[in-house]
């Protein structure tokens, strides 16, 4: 199976307009009714949305911004975060969201390259902020507080609750989104209003979105994840969201009960089975929990399944593309795959000369659809290398098409090990080391080696209170797989680097072990 097209989605917005035109539509009747509720128990209608968003946005067309003009954010997650996205979209503005994470130096290079003319940060970094605004000749700044403080309230406070949303085309830029950067400088993946509504139209009826649903929300949102998938997916369906800052076992158990559907990475449910309040009371009113972001291990999927009675439905996405993949909501989800293409997706999977792989035959991913950006930021000739000459994007993750029609990722193209003229794919061996006794987790790198180019090597996580042994996982592997799959050396440690979007940093252990 090689390339599935699947049925065209309907028009994402009728009238070709702003984003955010479309998500007011979908509000429901009953505007006092709840849209968010934070952990202290403050509560926001739909109408207080809908007012403050047009304050914000009426802040942004009042700064004299210009035409296509990116707003950058760095702040913590809040209501007022979200408000602050609304209002860009409805100003007709481009979103740049960055992750809180950054560091200054980090962040002077995604000034520099977008060159936005305002910034809005946390107030506690708004002294290194300052320097960079300077440097860049950004025209504002403006900060916002965790507590509804900052200066970008007290400047929208004397606002009208009423603006104009400002037309836009489906074509035309709603947010960039900076790839992780791993290798080489991150790139700023350009999406339009059309690019995120198509996704959350189809989002909405594949995922079953229904009256009465409720969103328990502990993703951060400076990522597709949180910001596009979560909210746009509760704001379209008209959903209350129980919000929660940052992510915490005990915060969500408490308020499961309340909740009908979860979206969370394989660390956030790792660590809820990890809790022994954690059961299927509490998640009797439950009918949908989501990962993505990084590969769910199918050891966790089956102890969800067994401790909950839920299956966790598994989905594919990027930066570049939003979602692609899903297993599906009604049929069966396999554990270690992404599932089947959404509708108006088209997926295909080719070997090195182009050439559709057969079932089980490992090649690289290219998707196309109403859902893939426009391009890299800026970087013309990147975005002309990354797209074939049909249009398909190189997602740059290598997969293949299993006997049942659902796609399997097996790791990232720049991951791939060849070692003595053999190609090696880290996700293939490491399934079959987490398969084994007293292994937690593990990631699969290669490393410079003088005989072979590079040599297979194992980082092993071992379950809590157990150990492994690494002569035992190697005389395991070698019944088992292709001697020149077998690890060279396997490495015990506590735990695997990651970032805060649960993805093992790789580069990370390269360095570590690539002596």
């Amino acid at each position: 199976m090689s390339d599935i097209p699947s049925p065209a989605p309907a028009a994402a917005n009728p009238a070709g307009a702003n984003l955010y035109a479309l998500l007011q539509a979908h509000f429901p009747a009953d505007r006092e009714a709840c849209c968010i509720e934070t952990q202290e128990g403050l509560r926001y209608s739909w109408d207080e949305v809908d007012r403050s968003s047009a304050r914000l946005a009426g802040l942004l067309a009042g700064l004299g911004l210009p035409a296509g003009a990116r707003v950058a954010v760095q702040v913590e997650k809040s209501p007022e975060a979200m408000l602050l996205y609304l209002a860009t979209l409805r100003a007709g503005y481009v979103y740049l969201p960055l992750n809180t994470a950054y560091q200054e130096a980090e962040v002077d290079y995604f000034i520099g390259n977008a060159e936005p003319s305002l910034v809005v940060c946390s107030p506690r970094n708004e002294a290194w902020m300052r320097g960079l605004v300077a440097r860049h000749r950004v025209p504002h700044l403006l900060t916002l507080g965790e507590a509804r403080d900052g200066t970008l309230l007290e400047a929208a406070a004397g606002r009208s609750d009423r603006f104009e949303t400002v037309h836009r085309a489906p074509e035309d830029l709603a947010a960039i989104l900076y790839t992780s950067g791993t290798t080489g400088r991150s790139k700023g993946a350009m999406l339009s209003h059309g690019n995120l509504a198509s996704n959350a139209l189809v989002l909405h009826r594949y995922w079953r979105w229904r009256p009465g649903d409720v969103l328990l929300h502990a993703l951060p949102i400076f990522h597709v994840h949180g910001l596009f998938v979560a909210i746009h997916g509760a704001l379209l369906n008209g959903s209350t969201m129980i919000w929660l800052p940052r992510f915490d076992p005990k915060a969500v158990i408490v308020r499961l009960p309340r909740a009908t559907v979860f979206m969370g990475v394989p660390t956030m449910y790792v660590r809820l089975l990890d809790d022994p309040g954690f059961d299927a009371n509490a998640c009797r009113n439950m009918r949908l929990f989501v990962s993505g972001s990084a590969p769910l291990l199918p050891d966790t999927f089956r102890q969800f399944e067994a401790r909950t009675g839920r299956r966790i439905l598994e989905r594919y996405g990027m930066s570049e593309t939003t979602m692609l993949t899903s297993n599906p909501y009604d049929g069966n989800r396999i554990a270690g795959t992404v599932g089947l293409p959404l509708p108006g997706v088209r997926v295909r999977v080719v070997d090195e000369a182009g050439a559709s792989c057969p079932t089980g035959e490992i090649g690289a991913i290219q998707v196309r659809g109403p859902n893939v950006f426009a391009g890299y930021w800026r970087m013309p000739e990147k975005t002309k290398e990354e797209f074939t000459a049909d249009g398909f994007f190189r997602t740059g993750d290598m997969g293949r098409w299993d006997a049942n029609g659902y796609l399997s990722i097996v790791g990232r193209n720049k991951d791939l090990i060849i070692t003595g003229g053999y190609n090696v794919y880290p996700k293939e061996i490491e399934s079959y080391i987490d398969e084994l006794p007293g292994v937690f987790e593990s990631a699969v790198i290669g490393v410079p080696d003088r005989d072979f180019g590079e040599a297979v090597t194992a980082v092993v996580v071992p379950k809590a209170g157990e150990q492994v042994d690494a002569g035992a996982i190697v005389a395991s592997l070698k019944s088992r797989i292709a001697n020149f799959k077998v690890p060279k050396q396997v490495h015990v440690v506590a735990e695997l680097p990651r970032n805060q979007m649960g993805k093992v940093q790789k580069n990370l252990l390269r360095e570590r072990f690539g002596g």
